[in-house]
């Protein structure tokens, strides 16, 4: 699976996120370990506590698909926004401090990152998954 492929799929989620009250769509692409790739959008809710980032939906489907550990997430916002906190938590507890987290726009890779390098000193990651 390319970065250009994971990319794709991303700004494909996008298209379908339901965003009416931010008119913020977020789409994301997850890789696993055996390179199965899982996409999520992100889903709002006039209870705005109950809305659900893209992130997370694309690692929920993927454990719900039996999936313990992502590789890489790749991330498409308007404007290259880095994934919450909530989501840099899920991330941790299904990754590793290599997985890869590539930030995007729909046209343009905008910047990598490791996530451990997005969470220094926060916890330890789970090797129990």
């Amino acid at each position: 699976m390319t970065e250009q492929d994971l990319h794709h799929y991303a700004v494909e989620a996008r298209e379908r996120a339901y965003a009416p009250y931010s008119h913020y769509a977020v789409g994301a692409a997850v890789e696993t370990e055996d390179g199965t790739v899982f996409t999520g959008c992100n889903v709002e809710n006039a209870a705005y506590p109950q809305c659900i980032c893209a992130e997370r939906v694309a690692i929920f489907k993927a454990v719900s698909e039996g999936h313990r550990r992502i590789r890489r997430l790749l991330l498409v916002t308007q404007d290259g926004g880095t994934p919450c906190g909530g989501c840099r938590s899920v991330m941790a507890e299904f990754g590793t401090p290599e997985t890869e987290v590539i930030i995007a726009t729909p046209e343009t890779i905008i910047k990598r990152y490791r996530l451990g390098d997005l969470l220094l000193d926060g916890f330890e990651f789970r090797h129990d998954a």
